[in-house]
């Protein structure tokens, strides 16, 4: 898949390959947009953030969530090609409950039955 941009305004905002929304290049809280903030999905073009050098341009799915020093979130994205992990900052428009639900995925899909919590105690 290809992000598609409008003839006019192709320097303005492209359509995510993964959810169809229109996303804007300028990312709020951020230098380069890296992801669809409406569903977080992203592109592998960079090899370092920005360059737009990558060979692959697989999808990147988000996988999880990880918190950097100082608080700061950041979202792990694994290519879909390629398997590559990068891991992006969040961006102030970024949609809160679509993190939230990444954040929590661990909690409620565990890699263990529940059960065993309670059978330990």
């Amino acid at each position: 898949m290809r992000y598609r941009t409008r003839a006019n305004d192709a320097n303005k905002w492209f359509l995510c390959a993964h959810c169809r929304q229109p996303v804007s290049y300028q990312p709020s809280g951020a230098q380069h947009r890296n992801h669809c903030p409406w569903c977080l999905w992203s592109r592998h073009l960079d090899d370092t953030p920005g360059d737009r050098q990558a060979d692959c341009h697989g999808d990147m799915e988000p996988i999880a969530v990880w918190v950097r020093d100082g608080g700061e979130w950041a979202i792990v994205h694994r290519c879909t090609c390629c398997g590559t992990l990068k891991s992006n900052r969040i961006a102030g428009d970024d949609n809160e409950f679509v993190l939230a639900s990444l954040a929590m995925r661990p909690i409620c899909q565990p890699a263990f039955p529940l059960e065993r919590i309670a059978a330990n105690q």
